[in-house]
């Protein structure tokens, strides 16, 4: 996309985190911003600094797991805008625990924020998105929709859809003027973490270290650039490359360090038995 100044993008999950640092660097970069969230307040809040950016931004509450409610936010936003150039598909939930512990229903929220939701946004905007000289599609992937691991079992699994659905979108659409991003950031310093329900009785969700995070703006750095770029897949932090590349050329050395926590893992379970 050569120019973003005058284009209109739609944001879910732009309340906070990384849907509203995107939201901002688009709202500079001169791009008017629709931003969907189920935080009213942080809608509010989101909205009031990127008018204040001189761009027209619009906030609507929407729960992206219900599918009615995405339809009507689609209604909303072609009623005030009659079209699209930017869809930024964001919006995202996780789960740690064992796979074991999860119920149906867990399983089915988070394939629907995180995958079924990106997917109806897409088939209900991409007609319009089609008649756009030049548009773009940027899905918030991760490098857990690259390289799994667990206790995040259905986070990953979302993130390999959704990976997977951008590559399709791109290999089908690309000739016809679409752009599409997966954006596979590893850690960063949101909410994410301290909001995803554990699955252990006396054990939070752990949070990453802060020294092996990235930022939201600089993940929105990354997100504009690669629209600006239509780059088909984007890596941010050390920790992202480091085991993209790893899989990629020694996926070997994954399994053995797997093999080594198996290890440990058994002999402390032997350990508890014995005692």
């Amino acid at each position: 996309m050569r120019e973003i100044r005058g284009k209109k993008a739609l944001i879910t999950g732009g309340a906070a985190g990384l849907g509203r640092a995107i939201a901002e660097q688009l709202a500079r970069a001169g791009a008017d911003v629709y931003l969907l969230d189920i935080d009213r307040l942080g809608l509010t809040d989101a909205v009031g600094q990127l008018r204040s950016l001189g761009v027209e931004a619009i906030g609507a509450y929407c729960d992206v797991a219900q599918p009615d409610q995405i339809s009507a936010s689609v209604q909303g936003l072609m009623a005030r805008w009659g079209g699209l150039d930017i869809l930024v598909n964001n919006a995202g939930v996780a789960y740690y625990g064992p796979t074991l512990s999860m119920t149906a229903a867990q399983w089915d929220w988070i394939l629907a924020v995180n995958l079924h939701a990106p997917i109806q946004f897409t088939r209900e905007l991409l007609p319009v998105l089609l008649e756009r000289a030049e548009a773009h599609i940027l899905n918030m992937a991760s490098i857990t929709g690259l390289v799994a691991g667990g206790r995040f079992c259905a986070y990953h699994v979302s993130k390999f859809g959704l990976v997977g659905f951008s590559e399709a979108l791109r290999a089908e659409f690309g000739r016809q003027g679409l752009g599409v991003t997966a954006l596979c950031p590893g850690p960063v310093r949101t909410n994410l973490y301290c909001a995803t329900p554990s699955g252990h009785k006396h054990k939070a969700t752990p949070t990453p270290p802060r020294w092996i995070c990235t930022t939201p703006e600089r993940v929105a750095a990354k997100a504009v650039r690669a629209i600006r770029r239509d780059q088909r897949l984007v890596l941010v932090s050390p920790l992202a490359y480091t085991l993209y590349y790893t899989k990629r050329f020694a996926p070997g050395l994954l399994d053995a360090l797997q093999r080594i926590g198996r290890r440990r893992k058994m002999r402390q379970k032997e350990a508890a038995r014995a005692a």
